[in-house]
């Protein structure tokens, strides 16, 4: 537990109201989650978990849910389990009041070419044997989940043309945008079904990359999108693309100063934007980041930061996501190893800006 710490970062001050673990799983490896605020005014994580680790057949959509603004949590829940390893869950309310669960599935622990199948896939050798093509083709793919009853009950299994991380987003117009790799589709329909109307170009020749990209609507109707980048020359910075048409068309990736990935987009009570993410290069942890102008500079001098890796040996953390909470302040999940623990769990930092100088 950390308790009112102030860090001051560039010209604004934010305090570290609490950080703790919300959801652990003894001998168990947790991942990727996603926090919403339900129609009801509790608290929603959503990750994927029940893992022998980052790679495997068993993963599970689960959540937790909290009452008292993440205070406490409940016992974990399963929502899917499907054949295949079930990933990266994200969530959205929508403005109808529907609770949307979003993940995809994958085989990759059945990839016999894959750098790590001698080292570790082999052992699923034998499970891997009993999904026939029949089942690889039912669940092989990225879904959503609906509930009308904040999330007590979910309706049916319904593909989208791509998924990311953290979701879709809500549109003031009524429709759900759903930035992928595979490319831009919206809802008009509350997330029943799904069209694609667009894509972000990304010129690979340039080393250009869209993978786990998020996206939220700034003020003006802007549609801003942030997309994980990895380059071989060691490139981390996240990029960053803009449509001003209800996402048909985008513009080119530029690179930003935030350092991490991937990120989630939230627009502030403020009507700022914040983007949270994680760094994978020391000092290594979760961070967060403020645009004052809808997205169009972001205050890198500001970072904060919202908690830091211990130990700082592994990179395998982060995914942090953040919902505003009625009294202003900040809820921010994420995955990473707590300081007593061999595997990660979902951790929670709650926390506030609390000055500009």
């Amino acid at each position: 537990m950390v308790g009112c710490i102030t860090v001051h970062a560039g010209e604004m001050t934010a305090e570290i109201i609490s950080t703790k673990t919300i959801a652990q799983q003894d001998g168990r490896y947790m991942g990727w989650p996603t926090i919403t605020r339900l129609p009801d005014g509790r608290l929603m994580t959503a990750f994927s978990g029940d893992r022998d680790w980052h790679v495997c057949p068993w993963g599970k959509t689960q959540a937790v849910i909290s009452g008292d603004n993440g205070e406490t949590w409940s016992d974990i829940i399963t929502i899917n389990n499907t054949p295949l390893d079930d990933r990266d869950a994200g969530l959205l309310v929508t403005a109808k009041g529907t609770v949307i669960i979003s993940w995809f599935t994958s085989l990759e622990f059945a990839n016999q070419s894959s750098p790590q199948y001698k080292t570790r896939y082999f052992k699923y050798d034998k499970h891997s044997a009993k999904l026939s093509t029949q089942i690889r083709d039912q669940w092989l793919g990225s879904w959503i989940r609906r509930s009308a009853d904040n999330g007590k009950t979910w309706g049916d299994y319904i593909k989208t043309p791509g998924s990311s991380p953290h979701g879709p987003a809500q549109l003031k117009d009524g429709r759900l945008l759903y930035v992928t790799n595979t490319g831009v589709s919206e809802s008009k329909d509350d997330g029943l079904t799904w069209q694609v109307i667009g894509r972000i170009p990304a010129d690979a020749a340039k080393g250009e990359e869209l993978t786990e990209i998020h996206a939220v609507e700034a003020n003006d109707g802007t549609i801003i999108a942030l997309s994980r980048h990895q380059g071989k020359d060691g490139d981390r910075y996240l990029r960053q693309s803009e449509s001003k048409d209800g996402g048909k068309t985008w513009t080119a990736l530029r690179k930003t100063a935030m350092l991490g990935y991937p990120a989630h987009l939230i627009k502030l009570s403020s009507g700022w934007l914040l983007s949270t993410y994680s760094r994978r290069v020391a000092p290594m942890g979760q961070r967060a980041c403020v645009s004052k102008d809808n997205g169009l500079t972001w205050e890198v001098e500001s970072e904060f930061t919202l908690c830091e890796a211990v130990p700082q040996s592994g990179a395998d953390l982060g995914y942090p996501s953040t919902v505003e909470l009625d009294d202003g302040s900040l809820y921010s999940v994420y995955y990473q190893k707590p300081a007593d623990a061999d595997n990660p769990a979902i951790m929670a930092t709650h926390w506030k800006i609390t000055s500009i100088k």
